[in-house]
């Protein structure tokens, strides 16, 4: 396990340089000119450049690129262009809000989807399963936005039952007060695909041979659903949360920005809208570098929910 782990770190540092690379690339010879658009339409050439040289975009790209690679190893990417705070400020500060949305979301569809997948994949046939693919297929076509902005009518403005936006320093308050509503209407939004996915995953391992011996051998079916059937399906189900879960920081930023929450969601779109590079390049690296351990995590736990699996 060791040596497999040491060789899967460093076929990560391939992958990070040609992220690296194509980061660098993409904002330096493809992007706008951070000088002018900091510096507005109407700023004249001289102040353009000295915007320029107290940004180090007036140095050779050879000169950049290594600049910015000593940035990603000691993770210090300077100060944010926009505001001049530390951009490792930034993420600090901004990361704990986005956790507190994150981590429940991504629990409580989890835990919801998996044992709504295994019922509906028993009751196959059934008319639950018919109305649960009628109920999720309606679900899948409704956009995101769509659940935000008519949660927020009815159970913040209608029923008053959690209100429209806002934070505060408080773990526990946000997390009582503020989080419960962008957590539900985004857990509505998840299940819909989830179920679906997970329901053909159990329906795949319920018609194996391995199960029908089991129900021979006189087995209760909850102890075959459980024991035998959850087992090999999860192998499918960490392939999909290993899939999921960068994603859930990327739908972050609209649960962020319709809620007020102050995480790193409504932080990345901000800087996109300022231009600020800095931070949208440090958000890039790390996105990149959280999905190949990820899927480090993930390959490890194949090992841990079946021991037949051989890591090589």
């Amino acid at each position: 396990m060791t040596s497999y782990l040491i060789r899967r770190v460093l076929q990560m540092i391939p992958t990070l340089i040609g992220v690296i690379l194509l980061i660098f690339v993409l904002f330096t010879f493809f992007g706008g000119d951070p000088a002018q658009i900091i510096a507005g339409q109407g700023a004249s050439p001289e102040r353009v450049e000295i915007i320029r040289k107290q940004l180090g975009l007036d140095q050779p790209w050879w000169i950049q690129l290594w600049i910015f690679t000593k940035q990603v190893v000691t993770f210090n990417w300077g100060r944010s262009w926009a505001t001049n705070e530390a951009v490792t400020h930034v993420f600090l500060t901004r990361l704990p809000a986005t956790l507190t949305v994150m981590v429940p979301l991504f629990l409580l569809t989890l835990l919801i989807a998996v044992p709504v997948g295994m019922w509906v994949a028993y009751l196959r046939g059934s008319l639950t399963d018919r109305l649960t693919m009628i109920v999720t297929t309606v679900a899948l076509s409704v956009s995101l936005l769509v659940y935000i902005i008519v949660g927020q009518w009815l159970f913040a403005f209608k029923l008053g039952w959690f209100p429209v936006q806002g934070w505060s320093a408080s773990t526990f308050t946000n997390l009582t007060t503020f989080v419960p509503l962008p957590v539900l209407l985004a857990v509505l939004v998840g299940l819909a695909p989830q179920v679906r996915l997970y329901r053909s995953f159990f329906l795949d391992e319920i018609d194996q041979d391995y199960v029908r011996t089991a129900r021979a051998k006189g087995l209760s079916e909850p102890n075959v659903l459980f024991k035998h059937v959850l087992r090999n399906v999860m192998i499918p189900i960490l392939t999909d949360i290993s899939l999921q879960l960068p994603g859930l920081f990327v739908g972050s930023f609209l649960l962020e920005v319709f809620f007020s929450i102050p995480g790193l969601g409504r932080e990345v779109l901000t800087a996109v809208n300022r231009s600020d590079y800095p931070v949208i390049q440090a958000s890039t690296i790390y996105l990149a570098v959280l999905t190949m351990f990820v899927n480090l995590a993930t390959d490890v736990l194949y090992k841990v929910v079946d021991p037949r699996v051989v890591l090589k």
